[in-house]
């Protein structure tokens, strides 16, 4: 039973991903959702174009899915793209989002395939001590109060969980950026058979988010 795994890139997906083959299944896709709308209500756009080099480390067959990022209507692109694959189920980084997972629910039940989420409900402390534990992950976007540039590039560490902590308890964010808060992007994990690199980066700053620009990956 083949297994495409829908990642952005970040933390939660790319762990989902590894779970998945933790537990022997076989994943045979990356598929990553590209929404020409930035404030897509499902899919993040941050260093997508990390993507295809992390497939490649990981062995797996790269897809990419355009969406027009428009609320429901990128669901059914998404929809038809995975359709088109020679899958039978999905794995997908949902933790606590009902809204996505419902979604995401709703398009394996019409399509046949088996949905798999391995972090769903998982405590956010947890998740990310696990995260820290086992891969290298950074904070490529912080979009909450509490939240500035100052965390743009953060690896998953004690001393980070500590700091979002700490956040937490004065904004109320989740503390796994389930709500947006913040997006990462996951540079090793034990199925890569190398770290991701960049060739540069870039801070750009607007009202009410901050976001890492990385380029030139391999």
């Amino acid at each position: 039973m083949v297994y495409a795994a829908l990642s952005s890139g970040g933390k939660d997906s790319i762990l989902a991903c590894q779970k998945a083959l933790d537990a022997g299944l076989e994943v045979g896709y990356m598929v990553t959702v590209r929404p020409r709308n930035p404030d897509s209500y499902m899919f993040h756009s941050a260093n997508l174009d990390a993507v295809p080099a992390i497939a490649r480390s990981g062995g797996l067959e790269y897809v990419e899915i355009l969406t027009s990022g428009e609320k429901e209507a990128e669901l059914v692109e998404l929809e038809a793209g995975l359709a088109a694959l020679d899958c039978e189920g999905i794995v997908t980084g949902a933790v606590g989002s009902v809204y996505q997972r419902d979604r995401l629910a709703a398009i394996a039940d019409r399509l046949g395939l088996a949905l798999l989420s391995p972090l769903w409900g998982m405590d956010p402390e947890a998740l990310l001590c696990e995260v820290a534990a086992r891969m290298d992950a950074i904070i490529v976007v912080t979009a909450a109060d509490g939240l500035d540039a100052s965390f743009l590039g953060a690896h998953f560490d004690a001393d980070l969980i500590a700091r979002l902590q700490a956040v937490a308890v004065v904004h109320h964010i989740h503390l796994a950026g389930e709500g947006g808060e913040y997006e990462s992007l996951a540079l090793n994990a034990p199925f890569y058979r190398r770290p991701i690199t960049y060739g540069s980066a870039e801070v750009r700053v607007s009202p009410g988010r901050s976001e890492l620009l990385l380029r030139g990956f391999a």
